[in-house]
């Protein structure tokens, strides 16, 4: 059976073959030169915690408290003193008070009792183990206990969770919900991050019109520029929509210099291959950029350019709707991350099994939307493909679960063999 390689870097695909295949770079070759180029965004901003949801750390936090914040009990029960249970059980102690999360001062335990403590509730003094009242039974005013409990017992002691001037967490670490809740239980009302990715986009083609529009012969709509407007919407992203922009040397070289001042990443999708009317290396050229990638060895999404426009990186995106999707998900959306500082980015995966037999001409990494099947008696998904052509194949695409990743030197994928799948997340 063909296993996938193993991942040794979170940016790249685990693909690799040799760096240079004739004209084209592998997908891994060409991750780590776009990557080389890329200088994150030093501009930062303070930001209220309400509002800096999905954004970037600019700078590490570190804990100005313990967490938690004082010794707590960790369930309902009876907060105890060991030493008041003396010689073999059961013990049966008078309660004398209650305390529950919030309150102030229950004061000391006194000497042969218990008290009646709630979750969350703080420890008295004195107090060294919680007994859950499941396992006491209560008569009148006292509790009789069957167990002697260890110290420390049910008892969330403060700074297990965090340790005073501690960091916890690292620049580039993106504010989500888990990240959220940590820094608001750390008492952080504010929080410094980066400022946004300045990211212009424009689709060429003088076929394109704008969905809705009637269509003359010849003409389409423009898919490109709603799944560029998709994949984009993110708070760390600011976006600039160019539109379309027709196969017009003169004024894609105008769309793509004003691009090029404006933001910190300029995405183009079309006129990227060697046709007639694909402008845009000659287009790079002219308006003093480099191109870095030129071709690389995936399918779909061959036809791709990275390069740099005075301090504007630049990334050409094949035109047909599903290379520009694949080659934006592999590569493009692994750019914007690292532009905007992102720590430990990289797609979701996960090892499936194939439920497919398939003979392919090795050379390329592939990526094949696919639709993830019923778990094997292993506990494995299994994965489908219905279609071995899949660069025309929109519809296609939108009914993925995801893309099977199939290594370049694979020359044939039999039925059982565990590959790698890069689930979508947007539905």
């Amino acid at each position: 059976m063909n296993d996938a390689p193993a991942l040794s870097d979170p940016f790249l695909c685990g693909c690799e073959i040799k760096p240079e295949m004739g004209a084209l770079i592998s997908v891994d070759a060409a991750l780590r030169r776009a990557l080389a180029l890329v200088k994150p965004v030093a501009q930062v901003e303070r930001l209220p915690l309400e509002r800096a949801h999905g954004r970037v750390l600019g700078e590490a936090v570190r804990s100005g408290v313990s967490l938690p914040l004082f010794d707590s009990s960790a369930m309902d029960g009876y907060a105890v003193r060991l030493a008041d249970l003396a010689g073999e059980g059961p013990w049966r102690l008078r309660v004398s008070g209650r305390v529950a999360a919030g309150d102030t001062d229950s004061g000391p335990l006194p000497v042969g009792a218990v008290l009646r403590i709630f979750t969350g509730a703080a420890i008295p003094p004195g107090c060294d183990a919680v007994v859950i009242q499941e396992l006491a039974r209560l008569e009148g005013d006292t509790v009789e206990i069957q167990r002697r409990p260890r110290p420390n017992e049910n008892i969330r002691r403060a700074g297990e969770d965090l340790v005073l001037g501690s960091e916890f967490l690292p620049v580039g670490c993106r504010i989500g919900p888990r990240v959220a809740a940590l820094l608001a239980a750390a008492g952080c009302s504010e929080v410094v991050v980066r400022r946004r990715t300045r990211v212009a986009f424009f689709s060429t083609g003088s076929e394109l019109r704008a969905p809705g529009t009637p269509l003359a012969p010849g003409q389409i709509w423009n898919a490109n520029r709603y799944h560029l407007q998709g994949s984009l919407d993110l708070p760390w992203v600011e976006t600039i929509d160019m539109g379309a922009v027709p196969d017009q040397p003169d004024r894609l070289r105008e769309a793509l210099e004003q691009a090029s001042r404006d933001a910190d990443l300029v995405v183009t999708t079309g006129g990227v291959s060697v046709g007639d009317e694909d402008h845009m290396p000659a287009v790079l050229n002219a308006a003093g950029g480099k191109i870095h990638v030129m071709k690389v060895a995936m399918k779909p999404g061959k036809p791709l350019i990275i390069g740099l426009l005075g301090s504007a990186l630049y990334i050409g995106l094949p035109g047909n709707p599903v290379s520009a999707f694949v080659a934006w998900y592999v590569i493009g959306a692994r750019i914007a991350e690292a532009l905007a500082g992102i720590r430990k980015a990289r797609p979701p995966r996960c090892v499936v099994r194939a439920d497919f037999d398939r003979i392919r001409n090795p050379g390329r990494c592939e990526f094949l939307p696919a639709r993830l099947g019923s778990y094997d008696e292993d506990g494995t998904r299994n994965v489908e493909i219905t279609a071995s052509a899949v660069s025309h194949r929109v519809a296609l695409l939108a009914q993925a679960d995801g893309l099977l990743l199939i290594p370049s030197e694979t020359h044939h994928i039999q039925r059982g063999d565990m590959l790698e799948f890069l689930p979508f997340s947007d539905g």
